[in-house]
């Protein structure tokens, strides 16, 4: 390919992909009581949700801005004439600023896509774009793809509870202790770039029947990707896949994958994902 795609490890794209695709992941770091992790190598979602039910300080931080020109400039050395780097919303993480400052260095164009959200709602449009190349698309043509397919995902999605976003700034002292004082179940959407609230159920149970409502309504009859993401709850995932497997007749791929330490961290154990991408 003329150009090459790369992007950040929450991503969350299967190796096979990634291989089959030369797309290349640059690492968030994940600091469990102090110590810096690579995402994806040296750290893993147990080890997050340990240290998380054991109330030990879980933060996140962004790649330094060498570890994206390191690999912009491994791009242009295996013949490269361009990049498009493609990450998680900056309203999340400065990992797009890391990337945008590396971009100016690199000895090759490279085009900064902000995703706007993150997971697989990320992930598949990467997996386009690097489709587009594959088939001789210029760096004009990846780059739309890509930003086309982010603007069309959609991602939902539960957590037992608001307290580890709250932790991390992702969501409102308000919200969380109003979650925790009704004893509700949320149900939360990226909504340009941030976390919102999307519904209050009740029960875990309904909640995730509610979930899987959502996905089917938003995939529709169209032709859609899917990924069921979730953190040390893969049981519940995998029966949700099953349950949306037979229900959504425009289904393409389905994946069902643990989130990394990353997005981990913020949402703590018992999460689950969807991600609806229009084809």
């Amino acid at each position: 390919m003329s150009v090459a795609l790369v992007t950040d490890s929450t991503a969350y794209l299967p190796d096979a992909v990634l291989a089959r695709y030369g797309i290349t992941i640059v690492a968030v770091q994940v600091v469990i009581g102090g110590t810096s992790h690579d995402e994806g190598s040296d750290v893993s979602s147990e080890s997050v949700t340990e240290a998380l039910r054991d109330w030990r300080p879980v933060t996140t931080s962004r790649p330094s801005p060498q570890a994206f020109l390191d690999a912009y400039e491994a791009a242009a050395a295996a013949g490269a004439t361009g990049v498009v780097s493609v990450h998680l919303s900056a309203d999340m993480s400065g990992t797009l600023g890391s990337a945008q400052l590396a971009s100016a260095d690199a000895s090759i164009p490279v085009r900064v896509v902000d995703s706007r959200t993150l997971g697989m709602a990320m992930g598949f449009p990467v997996v386009t774009g690097a489709e587009v190349a594959v088939g001789g698309g210029d760096l004009d043509a990846v780059e739309a793809a890509v930003a086309a397919r982010c603007a069309a995902s959609s991602l939902f999605f539960y957590v037992d509870t608001l307290e580890y976003l709250r932790r991390g700034g992702r969501i409102g002292a308000g919200a969380a202790l109003l979650g925790s004082a009704l004893a509700v179940k949320p149900l939360l959407e990226m909504v340009d770039g941030r976390i919102g609230l999307l519904e209050k159920v009740r029960t875990s149970s309904k909640a995730l029947a509610r979930l899987e409502e959502i996905a089917c309504e938003r995939a529709g009859s169209a032709q859609v990707d899917v990924a069921v993401h979730h953190l040390s709850s893969a049981e519940r995932a995998a029966a949700l896949a099953d349950r949306l497997h037979a229900r959504l007749p425009g289904l393409r791929e389905l994946v069902v994958s643990e989130v990394g330490a990353v997005v981990g961290a913020h949402v703590g154990p018992g999460m689950i994902a969807v991600a609806v991408v229009p084809v």
